[in-house]
């Protein structure tokens, strides 16, 4: 693709990027066939040929309007594109600063500012998103049944082990998932302390900045990732294996580290060893020796739904399905396993209609073998799903937890 960014912008870190990824895509559409707003739609400004053009046009310092913005907002960054492109155009981080120019280009209404900004303030804080999940729960009979769908289910705590292993990996708590489906990490800790690895939580580590970062809050989100790798420093100096992440949309995040912070003078050597340690559970779980653990739970027939941040975002394919059926599990067929929920961080609650309407097409394929449970390896995938899916919809690593 030609491109003609301003000599200004293409001076910037960030306008050599996006050149550089514009100018891989060529034209062919392959994209669209796997696009979840394009089947929606049918909009080619709704897939990622299609916005790719608007942010080139943005880039290059053409007409910008609440349009453009609209098309952008739609794309769920489930980056099935980028799985599907014959020519390894980067288009999820490209969507990424196309967002941001546009942002700065065209303002948004008062009310919807308020409440973009009031998702940045709250959900990545668990001291103030817990209030609201308790009070949630407080309330949950007499809101309208669409508000009370939405809020999760406090969960009874299980207990975490208590004894040390000279084997020592860092877990990221995160922020949404410790409130609303704390028993998540603990299962991951028990799980992996059968087999002689002590889970370990810095203390002070929160929000992996995705939320931030998605809401093209650039500098808000590297702010979180510095106090990332701040908190898990000293663990890693002392011989931290790995950093363990039971939210594939937060591994996703915290492998993006080391390129994000690539010119920060301070972090960026430390951002990209993080990188290099960031592994989500299942990759921890391959490498270790399972035989031990045998399906002893109350479930059979399982349903896995692969969330986009695991096989697009991270590329790992097969191998939570593999440890599932050698511990026991029997897996249904889901058709389409590559389309997207609809979760996609935030984007269930700004974009409420499509979201639905994705969610509800992964429950009519996730359902039509009658599962036991549906499980799923993150947490913006497992609350949406339950919304309206009728039975359980668990954490994988749980499972694995009931097996001994």
């Amino acid at each position: 693709m030609q491109t003609n960014l301003s000599q200004q912008f293409l001076n910037t870190p960030q306008g050599r990027e996006a050149n550089d990824i514009l100018r891989a895509c060529v034209h062919c559409g392959f994209c669209t066939a796997t696009c979840p707003t394009y089947q929606l739609l049918g909009d080619e400004l709704d897939g990622p040929r299609g916005r790719i053009y608007l942010i080139k046009q943005a880039l290059e310092e053409n007409e910008v309007t609440h349009k453009t913005q609209q098309h952008l907002d739609r794309c769920l960054t489930c980056r099935a594109c980028e799985t599907t492109c014959p020519s390894g155009v980067r288009y999820g981080r490209l969507v990424e600063i196309g967002r941001e120019r546009v942002e700065e280009k065209v303002s948004r209404g008062k009310l919807e500012t308020l409440q973009r900004w009031l998702l940045r303030k709250v959900v990545p804080y668990p001291k103030r998103f817990a209030p609201l999940v308790r009070a949630g729960n407080l309330f949950r009979n007499v809101m309208p049944a669409a508000l009370r769908n939405q809020i999760p289910t406090l969960q009874t705590p299980i207990s975490r082990p208590g004894q040390t292993h000279a084997r020592k990996m860092l877990v990221l708590e995160g922020c949404v998932q410790s409130v609303s489906t704390p028993n998540t990490n603990a299962a991951a800790a028990r799980v992996l302390d059968r087999l002689g690895v002590e889970l370990v939580s810095a203390e002070r580590a929160g929000c992996c900045g995705a939320v931030s970062h998605h809401l093209s809050a650039a500098e808000e989100g590297l702010d979180f990732m510095r106090n990332n790798i701040a908190a898990w420093w000293p663990h890693i100096e002392a011989g931290a294996e790995a950093i363990v992440i039971t939210a594939s949309g937060c591994g996703a995040m915290v492998k993006e580290y080391g390129e994000l912070l690539k010119h920060d003078p301070t972090y960026a050597k430390q951002a990209a060893r993080v990188s290099e340690l960031a592994k989500d559970i299942s990759e921890v779980m391959r490498d270790e020796d399972l035989s031990q653990l045998d399906n002893k739970s109350d479930y059979n027939k399982v349903a896995f739904h692969s969330p986009c941040t695991l096989q697009h975002g991270q590329q790992i394919n097969g191998v939570v399905e593999g440890i599932l059926l050698n511990a026991g599990f029997t897996l249904t067929e889901v058709p389409d396993p590559h389309l997207c929920c609809g979760s996609a961080g935030t984007y269930s609650i700004l974009q409420p209609t499509l979201s639905n309407q994705l969610r509800d097409n992964k429950l009519v394929a996730l359902q039509q073998d009658e599962p036991d449970v549906i499980v799923t390896a993150n947490i913006g995938c497992q609350m949406h799903l339950a919304s309206k899916a009728g039975r359980p919809v668990r954490h994988w690593i749980e499972l694995l937890d009931e097996t001994v």
